[in-house]
């Protein structure tokens, strides 16, 4: 996805019920130093190569976004995320990056504290939304789910002989799989693994 443009990229990958982030700034070569240096087993995982909206391009802001159990990426934008970030703040919650994304994460991992219901805690948070979101989402307690969802940004769902992939540009899905599934605005897919 590097034709795009971008200012950071990251991954975050699940093994053992952790979360497993590793993040860059600049070049998608910066942070496959970083993964080269520290490989990992992990089956399952989300990536992403951000261009700065809301919050500095910096490791810090860059994406996957981890709040407590949960990890995700973005792409879009929340045009309510001051407001569900004041509310958050009442409760405790405290943001690591300047980005609306991370509101976004922090939110789910508010439900998912209360429910322990992955599935349900995205659905929640997705309803409180204004504005524009395509995701992919994680959670460190079901290694065997990627949820992944869309309002106004675009989603594939590629379908390989051996691996789904979640794409926000059917490009990068070209050469890994067989068949391409396009979300539609408001839909919501539930990515299981074997």
């Amino acid at each position: 996805m590097e034709y795009r443009g971008y200012d950071s990229a990251g991954v975050a990958t699940l093994h053992n019920n952790q979360i497993h982030l590793m993040r860059a700034k600049g070049k998608v070569v910066n942070l496959k130093q970083k993964v080269d240096a520290k490989p990992q087993t992990d089956t399952i995982g989300i990536g992403h190569t951000r261009w700065a909206t809301h919050g500095e391009p910096s490791e810090r802001n860059a994406h996957p976004h981890v709040a407590g159990d949960i990890a995700l990426v973005h792409n879009g934008i929340i045009e309510n995320y001051k407001e569900l970030q004041a509310e958050l703040a009442a409760k405790g919650v405290v943001c690591a990056s300047s980005t609306d994304s991370e509101v976004l994460a922090q939110l789910i991992n508010d439900y998912y504290q209360q429910s322990k219901d992955f599935v349900k805690s995205v659905q929640q948070a997705l309803q409180r939304i204004r504005g524009t979101f395509g995701v992919a989402v994680l959670c460190a307690h079901d290694e065997n789910q990627l949820i992944a969802a869309r309002r106004g940004s675009p989603i594939q769902i590629g379908v390989g002989a051996d691996a789904t992939f979640v794409a926000s540009d059917a490009t990068a899905l070209v050469g890994h799989v067989k068949d391409v599934i396009y979300l539609q605005d408001d839909q919501l897919a539930i990515c299981e693994g074997v």
